[in-house]
């Protein structure tokens, strides 16, 4: 296709968004809806992985060393924990400084104050990378020589890591189902926009116009839509994210959980929705003019 030629095309397309300016909108409103739908759900699911994920980081296992060892044999254990694969973290805990944490818990509680600090174990601190694997490591860690007894709460772990993946496939599934649905309303209304042309396209196949000269057009005012409504929900998303989240913090909730920030997931958030819109754009149109090219 000839350079003036394309140019000519594709000021058409764009002319053509203009000279049809009601359905334009309605596809762009279509699309801008379908895709905060789907990212606010997005984006909420990805707030309650993030909040398992952190309760994950959070669990811990501790271990406690055997208490006919002296300080120095004690401390000399961390080097064997922490070859112990799946352990992310091992941090020596004194039994001076586990009895001034536990002293911690029971504000102005004077019961304690006649205990020896040595009334504690040593213990280690340690966190894993992979906590569906918390059974096996604890096991690991009970095997190591000097430690007495391991202390992991295994059904917390369990449940976390079960809800973890029931809220990722369900995710999954309800996120796919959305994309279903919105291509289909878009995809329709976008046929419904290609229908109250239907006569302008059988008069330029009745004067010879061939299918890519005809469909050309269309595909660039999808594409200039699509990429629109991606644009257009991008930034509501944002706004509508950041008022919600605003309200979440400064409420009851905001002390109990965190909320990701907009900014961190900014660029990958800004090429989906632009991706989604260009697709479904440049899609709808070539799928919702071929019937209209068979003449």
């Amino acid at each position: 296709m000839k350079l003036n030629r394309l140019f000519h095309l594709t000021k058409e397309g764009i002319k053509s968004i203009f000279t049809h300016g009601f359905m334009s909108f309605a596809s762009v409103t279509i699309i801008v809806a379908c895709l905060l739908i789907m990212g606010s759900f997005s984006l909420l699911s990805f707030n309650i992985n993030e909040m398992i994920s952190e309760m994950e980081r959070d669990n811990e296992i501790l271990a406690f060393v055997d208490e006919e060892l002296s300080d120095e044999e004690a401390m000399d254990i961390q080097h064997r924990l922490e070859v112990i694969s799946n352990i992310s973290s091992v941090r020596f805990v004194s039994r001076e400084e586990a009895f001034e944490n536990f002293k911690a818990e029971y504000d102005d509680d004077s019961r304690f104050d006649d205990l020896p600090d040595t009334t504690l174990r040593h213990r280690y601190a340690i966190h894993l990378e992979d906590l569906a694997l918390m059974e096996n490591t604890a096991a690991d860690i009970k095997a190591v020589n000097g430690i007495a007894d391991v202390g992991a709460e295994l059904e917390i772990g369990k449940a976390i890591i079960v809800v973890r993946n029931v809220i990722s496939v369900v995710s999954l599934i309800i996120i796919a189902i959305l994309f279903v649905v919105s291509v289909f309303i878009m995809n329709n209304t976008i046929k419904l926009a290609t229908y109250s042309r239907r006569e302008e396209i059988a008069i330029m196949k009745m004067v010879g116009a061939s299918n890519a000269f005809i469909r050309f057009p269309f595909v660039i005012e999808g594409l200039i839509l699509g990429l629109l409504g991606g644009a257009i929900a991008f930034f509501a998303q944002w706004g509508l994210y950041s008022l919600v989240t605003e309200k979440l913090m400064t409420s009851l909730v905001g002390t109990l959980v965190s909320v990701v920030a907009f900014q961190t997931l900014l660029w990958p958030m800004l090429a989906v929705f632009l991706g989604i819109g260009l697709i479904v754009g440049v899609f709808g149109s070539s799928v919702a003019i071929r019937n209209y090219l068979k003449v």
